[in-house]
Parts: structure tokens; C-alpha cells; sequence
């Protein structure tokens, strides 16, 4: 990569990222199609799945699949040999992973000094033998790292309490919702969501989205009258022990599977709700902002300073405060008309993928300039 090419592409950017099926694998794939917009050869490596997910491949891009595990294991090796033959045969002016699992691999995998940039989108959460060795992989990774970014204030703290160099706020562009293609009577009438509000969820169904919390609140809300009804888009592990929930509850709560029409349940949504343990910077409240939804969200991580005043904000794990907050919503027009109209303003002041691609693109020559005046060649695997 060469300082003189600052905005005019012709890099060669090998992007990194392992299973991803929301914020990560989009933002990864608005990188991609604007770095390619700007004339630089692009490699994203990922699973196929996540591939499949988000035709990498069909923005422009070189694909090659690299099955990075889950969490740290044996087959960590293979990933890391799949990696380096990948830069061997494509080399690469700069590396960025995306993820703590996507920067190991990369920082395990490359040679001869490549710059490495490492996206922070996620927090290691849990306890155990598996966060104790997640921490230790997370450390290498924040000291190999040529550049870190976090998504969020708390991810950038992480990262220098672990001893990275360069630790900065990474920039992440603000999602763009096609328009609606159904009215919003006719999305409620597939819901069957009757003449009562309609109070919506979107995200992976994982424990982290304290979906549990979502579903205890909605139970109490069948009193209401009318009662709302409660869509959860998404899927995952969680589904089966949070289906048995709602049929033990009785909660007034549809889980709808993964679903790509997220702008037509806004559009009919009378209310949003985040319910996460915790988020950096949480796709859906970003497409709940964007929409000019009313939020509800917890105060965890990232969000605060996501959302600024455009959306109520409650405590994690705090059934009754998110009780209270969804009804005094529903019982209150005005003041869903306020957070609506902050909601838009609030989303409009975040970057755009322009803003984003410009940023980072400027990093990457940054970089470049710096790896061409250092004599010292890291050693195989990145720095410690």
C-alpha cells in the first residue's frame, strides 16, 4: 500500500470476518462495495454461510471461504494456515478483521509486517475456562493489532486496558431502510395483530438480547387493553427455550423467524424495544432510529451514546423498569410523537457509508505511509 495513493484506490485490502448474519457482515460488505467504488482489489474471507448471507462476491469483491470457529479450538489451526495461503497468493497492502475470532486468525496468519487493523464490534461475555481463554485471546489480539477500533467507547477501553498501541473510535455508517413495501395495515394483518399496538424486536436469538426479560414483561402487558402484540425477528439457540417460554407465559409474544422485510415491520410498529444485555452499536435500534420508531432500550454498552435522548433508556435485566417504560409509551401519543421526531434527528448525525469509507480509507494510507518508514519487521503472527 502506498501513501500516495490517499483516496485514489488501487490498494489491495484482504477484509476478515468469521459467522456473521446482521451488523457485522453489513457493515463488512458496505466496506467492501465502497472501497471498490473507489478502486481498490478487495478479498473477503469468511465462512461460506456467511458468505451466502451477504454476497460479498456479487458486490464485486474476491471471496475465499476461511471456516473461522466460534470460540478459540484446534481447528483455529486450520483457519490460520487457510489464511496465509489465502495472502500468500493474494497479498494484501492491509488486513482488517472484524471481531475478536477474526482477529486472531489474522494476526496468527500474516507475515512480513501487512498492516493489521482489528475491528472491536462485540464485548466477550460469560464466565468460565471459556472467557478466561477468550481473554487471553483477546490480549494478543489488541497487541498485535497495528490499529484498533472500537464500536463503541467501552470496546476502545477494552482494547487499551489490554495494551493496544493505537486504540481509536472506529467509525460505523448509519444502516439505510429501503422504503416500506407494504402499508402498515397489512403488515399488522399478517401479524394479526388486531386493533392493539404492535411493539417490535429484531436481533439474533441469543441470550446476550435479554430476550428472556422481553417475553416476562409481555406476559404482564395481556392485561392491557388493548393488549399489544410483541414480533421478535430472528433466529437462533435461543429460539426453543424462549418458544417455551411464551407457551408457559401466555405471552402475546410471535417469533417470526429470520425476516428481510425489518423496514415494513417498523413502518407498522408502534414501538421498538432492545432488551440486550449488551450491544456496541446495535443494528436494530440503528434501523429503529433511522425509521423514526419510538425506542426503548437498556443501558448497556454502546446505546446511550447510540441514541443520545432519541429513545427511553432502562436498565439491563430490569423487568419492571422496562415494564413501566413500554406502557407509559403506549399510553402516551405525544410522547412517541417527540422520540419519533428525536429518533430522526439522532440518526441523521451519525456517519454515512460515504463518511465511513472516507474514514476508513484514510486510516489504511495512514497506515501505509507508517509501515513504509519502519525498518522492524514484526515477528511471524503479529507483535506481543
Amino acid at each position: 500500500m502506498n501513501g500516495a495513493d490517499a483516496g485514489t484506490g488501487g490498494r489491495d485490502v484482504a477484509l476478515v470476518l468469521g459467522s456473521s448474519t446482521g451488523g457485522i457482515g453489513r457493515h463488512v460488505a458496505s466496506l467492501a462495495a465502497g472501497l471498490l467504488a473507489r478502486g481498490d482489489a478487495v478479498t473477503v474471507y469468511s465462512p461460506a454461510e456467511t458468505e451466502r448471507q451477504f454476497d460479498f462476491a456479487g458486490l464485486g469483491a474476491t471471496h475465499v471461504a476461511l471456516e473461522i470457529p466460534a470460540s478459540p479450538r484446534p481447528a483455529d489451526a486450520r483457519a490460520v494456515a487457510a489464511l496465509r495461503r489465502g495472502l500468500a497468493d493474494r497479498p494484501a497492502g492491509v488486513i482488517h478483521a472484524h471481531g475478536l475470532r477474526a482477529g486472531l486468525v489474522a494476526a496468527l496468519a500474516r507475515r512480513n509486517g501487512t498492516p493489521l487493523v482489528v475491528t472491536w464490534h462485540n464485548a466477550v461475555l460469560g464466565r468460565g475456562v471459556k472467557a478466561k481463554a477468550l481473554a487471553v485471546a483477546e490480549r494478543y489480539v489488541a497487541r498485535s493489532a497495528d490499529l484498533n477500533l472500537g464500536a463503541s467507547a467501552d470496546l476502545v477501553d477494552r482494547a487499551r486496558e489490554l495494551g493496544g498501541r493505537d486504540v481509536r473510535l472506529g467509525p460505523v455508517a448509519a444502516p439505510i431502510l429501503p422504503a416500506p413495501a407494504r402499508t402498515r395495515d397489512q403488515v399488522r394483518a399478517e401479524l394479526n395483530a388486531g386493533d392493539g399496538p404492535l411493539v417490535l424486536s429484531v436481533g439474533r436469538l441469543h441470550p446476550q438480547k435479554g430476550y428472556d426479560l422481553l417475553v416476562t414483561a409481555a406476559a404482564r402487558w395481556r392485561e392491557l387493553r388493548p393488549a399489544p402484540t410483541v414480533a421478535i425477528a430472528g433466529t437462533g439457540p435461543a429460539y426453543r427455550k424462549l418458544a417455551a417460554q411464551i407457551s408457559t407465559t401466555r405471552a402475546p409474544v410471535l417469533l417470526l423467524g429470520h425476516r428481510t422485510d425489518v423496514a415494513d415491520l417498523l413502518a407498522a410498529a408502534d414501538l421498538a424495544v432492545v432488551s440486550s444485555v449488551w450491544e456496541a452499536r446495535q443494528l436494530f435500534a440503528q434501523e429503529a432510529l433511522v425509521a423514526g420508531a419510538p425506542l426503548v432500550a437498556t443501558a448497556v454498552g454502546g446505546l446511550p451514546g447510540l441514541v443520545g435522548d432519541a429513545a427511553v433508556l432502562v436498565p439491563a435485566g430490569d423487568v419492571d423498569a422496562l415494564d413501566t417504560a413500554v406502557r407509559d409509551l403506549l399510553g402516551d401519543a405525544q410522547r412517541r410523537a417527540e422520540l419519533s421526531a428525536a429518533a430522526r434527528r439522532q440518526a441523521a448525525s451519525w456517519p454515512t457509508e460515504a463518511d465511513t469509507i472516507s474514514m476508513i480509507s484514510d486510516l489504511y494510507d495512514e497506515l501505509g505511509a507508517a509501515a513504509g518508514g519502519s525498518s522492524e519487521e514484526p515477528a511471524a503472527g503479529g507483535r506481543d
